[in-house]
């Protein structure tokens, strides 16, 4: 029985961990899927790159309050594939070679799919029909998640196709009408696209909003302009799901009664579970919240000697930015057990790159409430600066959150232009401890930039109370 120095489950950010430092040791790279994981093959990467595009394909709309008349002559879906994935394939099959290669002598890779049968015990049932099992001294778990499909009839069965967000980039062609099941990041980041392009888009959501666990306002913003854009079933359920000549019939339950949506594809944008189950992590001792999430600690161990893990498979904030601060902390703690380092999860940032683009950090309003901690608020309007005056902008704004003893930031929610990037020095005044005065009064402001949004939120909080 083969057996290593270290094991890794998954290529994403677990990739990144062989280095220098690990010369010495023998390694196993243990990937079910493409190199590179979730990120690079169907999500934050492709899916932006997607995006980008369809902001082009919107300038139409948004030209004409500023007395810019523009016409979408055509989309080249093919040519904006390829070259989206012409790319992004490329670079996968690179990273495969580049550890299978003479580069890295002491990594051994194992394409299929892994399960523990006992303590640092791995069985992997290789892509080419035979079995293997490794041993290892170290593990790390870095396998990911899976899109989830509930449970509908139509569905469940394998009798209707349909797409998840590991499919839908790759379609042949633009369909004429698409249903998008779901309402979160995912489901709104492909109706951006899809409808950008001229798509006939139906969204369908079981709440009474889009984006539920962004801050109240900023959801319901997005779900007026969501809902003028393309068509939004608010309050909906799936009831089932039927083949409807080439395409789909979906049966759903709205507030105003049953009705019928026909579409020509589905996607089925419902969230991704932690790859967790599939591991089998319990005949190694190790355990999961009931999500199927891997339980860890500070220093990303979990609770097996010697194993860790990061990333979607143990993490609660599936984004890859914080998948890439985990596996440091891994690489540091398997390089010097003596020093470990804890991961910080303070305020982990996250952004939907939809139309309008969305931003947070740190706990929104509703939550302070919930718990009662206290609070300032300050809502800055992209209207009411030149930058936004520039634009013709309505609407869109920026709530900033403070300790009213301290000034020091609770949170911050941006939707609007560029809400991604000028959301970046409120998360670097709340990483460094500093108060929404220091930050506001401490700096020059370049004048007119969107940066401006930020100043005058701050000055909105006020200096902290004495």
């Amino acid at each position: 029985m083969p057996h290593f120095d270290l094991v890794i489950i998954g290529t994403g950010s677990g990739n990144s961990i062989p280095g220098p430092e690990f010369g010495h040791w023998s390694i196993a790279i243990v990937e079910d899927g493409l190199f590179g994981g979730t990120c690079l093959n169907v999500g934050c990467i492709p899916t932006k790159m997607f995006v980008h595009p369809a902001e082009l394909a919107a300038a139409s709309r948004h030209g004409r309050p500023l007395g810019v008349e523009l016409t979408l002559d055509a989309v080249d879906w093919a040519g904006i594939r390829e070259r989206i994935f012409g790319r992004l394939d490329a670079i996968e099959a690179a990273g495969r070679a580049y550890r299978e290669g003479p580069e890295c002598p002491n990594v051994t890779v194992f394409a299929g799919r892994g399960a523990f049968t006992g303590p640092k015990t791995l069985r992997i049932a290789k892509h080419d029909g035979g079995t293997v099992q490794i041993t290892g001294e170290k593990f790390v778990l870095a396998a990911g998640s899976w899109a989830v499909v509930p449970e509908i009839p139509g569905l469940a069965d394998g009798g209707v196709p349909f797409h998840t967000s590991d499919t839908i980039m790759r379609l042949e062609a633009l369909p004429e009408r698409l249903a998008i099941l779901g309402g979160g990041y995912i489901a709104a980041e492909f109706a951006h696209v899809f409808s950008a392009f001229g798509v006939d888009v139906t969204q369908i959501a079981r709440g009474p909003r889009l984006l539920r666990a962004q801050d109240t306002d900023i959801s319901e913003q997005f779900t007026k302009e969501a809902s003028a854009r393309y068509r939004v079933l608010l309050e909906t359920t799936v009831r089932s799901v039927s083949r409807s000549g080439a395409g789909v019939l979906l049966d759903v339950a709205t507030r105003e009664g049953p009705q019928r949506i026909e579409a020509d594809v589905l996607l089925v944008a419902a969230g991704r579970r932690p790859n967790g189950e599939h591991l089998d992590a319990a005949a190694a001792g190790i355990e999961l919240d009931g999500r199927g999430r891997v339980i860890v600690d500070d220093f990303q161990q979990t609770t097996a000697e010697g194993i860790y893990a990061l990333g979607d498979v143990s993490s609660q904030h599936q984004l890859k930015h914080v998948a890439n601060h985990e596996a440091r902390v891994v690489k540091h703690n398997l390089a010097h057990p003596g020093t470990p380092i804890r991961a910080d999860h303070r305020f982990v940032p996250a952004a939907v790159f939809a139309d309008p683009q969305i931003a947070s950090v740190g706990i929104t309003e509703r939550y302070a409430r919930k718990h009662n901690i206290p609070y300032l608020v300050a809502t800055q309007a992209y209207a009411d600066i030149a930058a936004g005056w520039a634009r013709e902008d309505t609407g869109h704004f920026l709530k900033v959150l403070a300790d009213p003893a301290t000034g020091q930031l609770l949170g911050a929610h941006a939707i609007g232009p560029e809400a991604a990037t000028v959301i970046q020095p409120l998360i670097q005044a709340m990483s460094f401890g500093q108060s929404a005065h220091e930050v506001a009064r401490g700096q020059y402001w370049i004048h007119p930039a969107l940066s401006e949004l930020v100043e005058n939120a701050l000055l909105g909080l006020g200096a902290p109370q004495d």
